[in-house]
């Protein structure tokens, strides 16, 4: 890839006869003139549903911890987890569980770099749940990792074995304990 350098008495020199041909001219700003105003906006006249407008709020950043897919969501109740999970099987993903007992939560211990963070790799529970054709079989196996670690934090990924990506992940269980 070739580079060109110019110096600034040269970029002078080959845009001046340009302007002067009329193909450029120089940016000279917008006056308040041409704009079609007149006189003060009045406000209580513009159209608008922001008095109609119903908005989730999403997590604040103060004072909690944050984690990967689905942060800022308020804990899903068994009816939207099982959704989640139709959804993902819907979508050809495979179900996988996966549990942290220490610190579940983005942080940076080992790294500074920009887009390093630690806390994303977690303990899959059991294999992944090729085959699975309903979020039932999901929730029992969350049950279950419940059951054997009640402290701990479980989390559901949706795992494209086509693409092999993570293409879903969400908190399925925080421990009582968590604040």
């Amino acid at each position: 890839m070739a580079v060109s350098m110019m110096s600034s008495a040269t970029a002078a020199r080959t845009a001046a006869p340009i302007q002067a041909s009329g193909l450029m001219s120089s940016f000279t700003g917008k006056s308040m003139s041409s704009f079609p105003m007149t006189g003060k906006a009045n406000v209580s006249k513009r159209s608008g549903n922001a008095g109609r407008i119903k908005c989730m709020k999403v997590w604040p950043p103060m004072g909690l911890v944050k984690f990967e897919t689905l942060s800022y969501l308020p804990p899903l109740t068994r009816e939207q987890l099982s959704k989640e999970v139709d959804y993902l099987i819907k979508n050809g993903w495979v179900p996988c569980l996966e549990f942290e007992l220490e610190k579940p939560f983005v942080h940076r211990t080992y790294g500074s770099t920009p887009g390093y963070y630690d806390g994303r790799y977690w303990t899959m529970w059991k294999l992944p749940m090729y085959g699975c054709t309903d979020s039932t079989q999901v929730l029992s196996e969350v049950d279950e990792c419940v059951k054997e670690y009640p402290n701990a934090f479980v989390r559901i990924i949706g795992f494209d074995n086509v693409r092999q990506v993570q293409c879903i992940s969400f908190i399925a269980y925080k421990p009582p304990s968590f604040k």
